[in-house]
């Protein structure tokens, strides 16, 4: 029987193992965490944090893995594409996986290669941002290098608020090393996100997604997707010319990467993110009932270099996302539908019970669970979608 390295045994993370073991793979488990809920489905698990290189690589090679796969996560994915080259296995360069899982290095690849990328830099301590802070132009946005979700990240305007953004910024990046870059106003009302999905060097999924903010908590972190994409088709023309290019410039031959992009007043597609690995927040489901495909079961197949079964098909009707949120902390309690959104709702996923403890939603591992809804036409989407803190009632105790 072959086995498959799985790095990651988070709630989001248990569908890959669920589905490597249906598709007849031995599955092996490292993950850092002694709770995580991966461990009670996998074959094998060892307590080994995903992004110790040295030490995942002991355990692919003390269980002679055929593959390797970090699902839906940003920190494991260097690790996946390290023990895929020293063991010669199916994988992405090793070089491009660092490339876009460091914000810095992205925004030199972007720079370097012809694609829009804002005034940026990179920087270690408070001091040295300091010394620099004169040639950024407001606004800017400030990040952790190595972070995803929309963990540490804030938009200043003017200087008020700069060193908390600085600290809390460094807080979130494992190199200690934060990013500070000019902020692109887009001319859409929604970011652009979502994963594509690579199959020898060519895009065979377009998985693009509006991406919705909820300004009472933090305008930056995803509060859920939505489709079709509301972009113009010049727009949308050029932003799979830029995918397509990165893709062939960095060399990724088969997987999964999740995208965010922007679009701007001057119709120039400046690429945000891009991570080697499937998103989070359960992008993977919801395409996958889109495109009528299994997306987990791609990745795995992937990164076990066997060749894609799933027939592509192109999504009719209108989907839609929403993160389960509170605007406050507190102990749950219960989580009311109205029924004018009940009505679209087709599948709930609730990682919270009665008693347990919320947490204001700041970044996006504070979600408490998300629901998939599908809408006759678009007009419905967007009425429900506009008012949907209004139908969807978080009671806490």
């Amino acid at each position: 029987m072959k086995k498959i390295l799985l790095l990651g045994g988070s709630a989001q993370q248990v569908i890959a193992i669920e589905t490597a073991k249906q598709l007849g793979y031995y599955t092996v488990l490292c993950d850092y965490l002694p709770d995580n809920p991966g461990q009670y489905v996998t074959d094998k698990f060892y307590l080994v944090s995903t992004t110790d290189k040295t030490a995942v690589l002991e355990v692919a090679q003390k269980e002679r893995i055929d593959g390797v796969l970090a699902y839906a996560s940003d920190p494991a994915a260097p690790t996946a594409a390290y023990i895929a080259k020293e063991m010669r296995l199916p994988g992405n360069p090793y070089e491009s996986v660092e490339i876009l899982c460091n914000k810095d290095r992205f925004r030199k690849f972007l720079s370097e290669n012809g694609f829009n990328a804002p005034m940026a830099k990179g920087f270690s301590t408070e001091e040295e941002f300091q010394k620099n802070k004169e040639s950024f132009e407001y606004p800017i946005i400030v990040k952790p290098v190595d972070s995803s979700g929309s963990k540490g990240v804030t938009v200043l305007h003017s200087e008020e608020g700069l060193i908390p953004a600085l600290e809390l910024a460094f807080s979130f990046s494992h190199a200690h090393r934060v990013i500070v870059e000019h902020f692109i106003e887009k001319k859409h009302p929604y970011l652009i996100g979502g994963d594509i999905f690579i199959e020898n060097g060519t895009i065979i999924l377009w998985g693009l997604l509006n991406c919705h903010r909820d300004s009472r908590v933090n305008p930056l972190v995803p509060v859920g997707k939505s489709y079709p994409l509301q972009l113009e088709n010049t727009d949308i023309q050029n932003v799979k010319e830029t995918l397509s290019a990165m893709v062939k410039r960095l060399g990724i031959r088969n997987g999964s990467m999740n995208v965010e992009l922007v679009v701007d007043n001057s119709n120039r597609v400046w690429p945000i993110d891009v991570g080697p690995r499937s998103g989070g927040n359960m992008i993977p489901d919801l395409l996958g009932d889109m495109f009528g495909v299994n997306i987990a079961e791609m990745a795995i197949e992937a990164a076990m270099g066997v060749p894609i079964k799933g027939n592509i098909c192109e999504p009719t009707g209108c989907y839609a996302t929403y993160n389960l949120h509170s605007d406050r902390n507190g102990i749950y309690k219960n989580i009311f539908f109205a029924s004018e959104v009940e009505q679209y709702v087709y599948r709930k996923c609730l990682y919270k019970k009665a008693g347990d403890s919320v947490e204001c939603f700041n970044n996006a591992a504070k979600c408490l669970g998300i629901v998939f809804m599908k809408f006759p036409d678009e007009a419905t989407m967007h009425s429900i979608l506009n008012q949907i803190n209004n139908l969807i009632t978080i009671e806490l105790m």
